[in-house]
C-alpha cells in the first residue's frame, strides 16, 4: 500500500523471529516476499520493522544503547532508570543497505554474540573505545558534537515512562494471576529486560 501511494519509497526491512535471542535468526530484506517462512505465521511469528537506513554513527560504526529500567511497583507506578548503560558497536563501517550487503551482519547488527566473532572486534578496558562502551562515553561524544544531553535524557525518560504505561494493563494481568490479592508481593527482582535504543529507534 505504501509503495502504491509513494512509488519512490524503497525501504529495507529487518525481520526478528519471535523467541530469538543474541541476534539469532535476524535478517534484512528489501521485499516482503523475501520473508523466510519457517512454518506458518501462527507457529513462527516474527516482528518486521522498517530498517533505519541512516542511523546515527560514531567512528563510522552503527551502535545501540541499552538502558536498564526497574519497575518496582505497578500500583502506584514506580519506575527507576540506571544513570549509565551500555553501548554495543558493529565491527564494520556502516553503509546503507543494498542487495549486496544485506547479509553483512557485522555492519548491520550490533549484537555482541555476533560481533565477538569478527576479526575487527576490539576488547578494551577503556570505556571510551572498543566494541562495547559505556552509555556515558557515548553521551560525551554526542555532547562534543553539540547534542543537548539534558534534552536527550529528558526524551529518553519520557519514552521509558510511556512504554511502561502502555505495558501496564498486561503486566497487571500477569501480576494478579501470579500473586493473589492480599498476599505480599515479590521482594526481589530479576534483571534481564533492557530498554533498547537502536539509532534512537526504540523497542522494549
Amino acid at each position: 500500500m505504501m509503495k502504491e501511494s509513494d512509488p519512490p519509497w524503497k525501504p529495507t526491512f529487518i525481520v526478528k523471529p519471535d523467541g530469538g535471542c543474541q541476534g539469532d535468526g535476524i535478517y534484512l530484506i528489501k521485499d516482503p516476499s523475501d520473508i523466510r517462512m519457517a512454518g506458518n505465521l501462527q507457529s513462527r511469528p516474527a516482528v518486521v520493522q522498517e530498517y533505519i537506513s541512516k542511523p546515527l554513527l560514531i567512528d563510522k560504526l552503527k551502535f545501540d544503547i541499552r538502558l536498564y529500567v526497574l519497575l518496582k511497583s505497578l500500583e502506584p507506578l514506580e519506575i527507576y532508570i540506571a544513570k549509565d548503560g551500555l553501548s554495543r558497536f558493529c565491527t564494520e563501517p556502516y553503509q546503507e543497505p543494498t542487495l549486496k550487503n544485506l547479509h553483512q551482519v557485522f555492519m548491520h547488527l550490533t549484537n555482541y554474540s555476533l560481533n565477538i566473532h569478527s576479526g575487527n572486534f576490539i576488547h578494551s578496558d577503556n570505556v571510551n573505545t572498543g566494541s562495547k562502551r559505556t552509555f556515558s562515553s557515548v553521551l560525551y561524544r554526542l555532547s562534543s558534537k553539540g547534542v543537548d544531553i539534558k534534552k536527550l535524557w529528558s526524551d529518553i525518560i519520557s519514552l521509558v515512562i510511556k512504554t511502561v504505561i502502555a505495558l501496564t494493563p498486561e503486566l497487571k494481568v500477569y501480576y494478579q494471576s501470579d500473586i493473589p490479592a492480599g498476599k505480599p508481593g515479590p521482594t526481589c527482582f530479576q534483571v534481564g529486560q533492557e530498554f533498547l535504543c537502536k539509532g534512537f529507534s526504540v523497542g522494549f
